[in-house]
């Protein structure tokens, strides 16, 4: 890499409408919390420049609507992704649920390859008074799954967008993974297939874990 040059990752925000992807990327960003949801239309774009190990990098931040009415939308903007994270609300079930169809929409469109993943439950703050709340051990033992299927280590991070909790250390988390995946070569490696794709997206689809059993049962 040339002296002065900066390597660029994209990294893109993936989980159902209403989550908070787009308020964790204007805390991170340094925009402060709105209550309220904002709809992003399609997508939204945002770059970070930072240090990582004394190298300069630049992060391409995309948040991608979760509306699924944005699916076509979305499709284009997956291409050349090179790491992304999978946010849920930890107050609301369905979208810790929903988040194997996520993996399964990005595997789609980025070529049938895994990139490097952090599993997110946002709106920690919510916790204490959610009727059915996702405790942290089911989205652990989730993360421990997503990371024997994938190959790559896929960390758990409980985050609050409304206090700032854990926001940076998701996104540097993030950031210091793809960092040392893609390591100081020029442009952007090839990343892995996920482990006995089969054929095409049908088999990759099939080894993912997915099964999400409720709190009640113990497991996932």
């Amino acid at each position: 890499m040339a002296a002065g040059q900066r390597k660029i990752f994209k990294i893109t925000l993936l989980g159902d409408g209403d989550v908070g992807k787009t308020s964790l990327r204007k805390n991170y960003l340094g925009e402060g919390f709105k209550d309220g949801y904002s709809m992003t239309i399609g997508a939204d774009f945002a770059v970070q420049r930072l240090q990582i190990n004394y190298q300069d990098f630049v992060a391409q931040i995309w948040d991608l609507e979760g509306q699924q009415r944005f699916s076509a939308v979305r499709e284009v903007y997956y291409r050349g992704t090179s790491g992304c994270l999978l946010v849920f609300d930890i107050s609301h079930r369905s979208s810790f649920e929903n988040i194997p169809s996520w993996i399964a929409e990005l595997l789609k469109n980025n070529s049938n390859r895994v990139v490097p993943m952090v599993l997110i439950g946002n709106k920690s703050d919510l916790r204490a008074i959610a009727k059915d709340p996702i405790m942290r051990e089911q989205s652990e033992e989730y993360a421990r799954s997503l990371s024997q299927w994938s190959g790559f280590s896929v960390p758990y991070i409980e985050t609050s967008a409304k206090t700032g909790e854990n926001v940076d250390e998701a996104f540097k988390t993030l950031l210091k993974i793809v960092s040392s995946f893609y390591g100081s070569s020029d442009g952007l490696a090839l990343t892995p297939y996920p482990k006995d794709p089969g054929d095409d997206m049908t088999g990759a689809a099939a080894s993912m874990p997915r099964k999400m059993k409720s709190k009640k049962k113990g497991r996932i």
